[in-house]
């Protein structure tokens, strides 16, 4: 369950580098710590899973409801993910869409 839990976060992640058509090379050392802090993950593990990321389809409901599955009854750790998608929204130009995608994300993570 944990490696479903750390792709689902990883999506999530990238999701929003790729919603905003963000430069990977630029973004994958902000990418690689927040994954690397909560996940353990080694830099070259997370940035080849975030170019693989950006590259796949996928759907976003399905790996908030994971998430949210996950963490139902840990809101300091939903809160603590919702920091780390605010952390790669302000490293770059922030746009009303970024907005929307965080209180979309925010709703989605706090349904349960």
């Amino acid at each position: 369950m944990e490696k479903k839990i750390k792709r689902s976060v990883a999506i999530l992640l990238a999701h929003i580098i790729k919603m905003d058509n963000r430069d990977v090379e630029k973004e994958a050392p902000l990418f690689c710590k927040l994954m690397g802090t909560d996940f353990d993950c080694d830099p070259g593990e997370a940035e080849a899973f975030l170019k693989h990321t950006m590259q796949e389809e996928y759907d976003l409901d399905e790996h908030l409801a994971i998430i949210n599955e996950a963490l139902c009854d840990d809101k300091l750790s939903k809160m603590h993910l919702l920091e780390q998608v605010n952390h790669i929204i302000y490293s770059d130009t922030i746009t009303p869409k970024d907005y929307e995608e965080f209180e979309k994300i925010k709703q989605a993570l706090f349904s349960c």
